[in-house]
């Protein structure tokens, strides 16, 4: 399993588990921050650190 798929499986494990347990409001709150954390993490990043990543990524994918 890659950490991607990993990561997934966490995700959807703490939104189902928020789903049963918490009211409306603050499931939706969970929700917007398992989507919205990486991608506010990704946008924080210099555009060098970016393009190191994605540098990383095609190396991880070209094995």
């Amino acid at each position: 399993m890659s950490p991607v798929q990993k990561y997934l499986l966490g995700a959807g494990v703490v939104v189902v588990l928020s789903w049963l347990f918490l009211p409306n409001l603050l499931f939706t709150l969970v929700v917007l921050g398992v989507i919205a954390a990486p991608i506010v993490g990704y946008l924080m990043l210099d555009p060098s650190q970016r393009a190191r990543l994605k540098r990383i990524r095609r190396r991880g994918i070209d094995r």
